[in-house]
């Protein structure tokens, strides 16, 4: 209901994926809310390519710089590291 709401005021919501099917199941609605307005993505990375082939993690040395380019309406880049 949180992020609804902050969709309805055109806030920026912020998500940091952390999914062991990122690769997989998982891609297809990542690809979806990346091509949306107003969704912004902490930037992730394989998590473990051996032992967790499909599995993506944020990298958390980004949160607050993906707050602020948030808070200016813009992605951070790369997303993907």
């Amino acid at each position: 209901m949180a992020t609804k709401s902050h969709l309805r005021n055109e806030r920026p919501v912020v998500i940091a994926v952390s999914t062991n099917n990122a690769l997989s199941g998982a891609a297809e609605n990542i690809g979806r809310l990346l091509n949306r307005q107003h969704y912004y993505f902490v930037p992730f990375k394989q998590d473990n390519p051996i032992t967790k082939p499909r599995s993506m993690v944020f990298d958390p040395t980004y949160i607050i710089k993906t707050l602020e380019c948030a808070l200016d309406r813009e992605q951070i880049q790369p997303i993907i590291l």
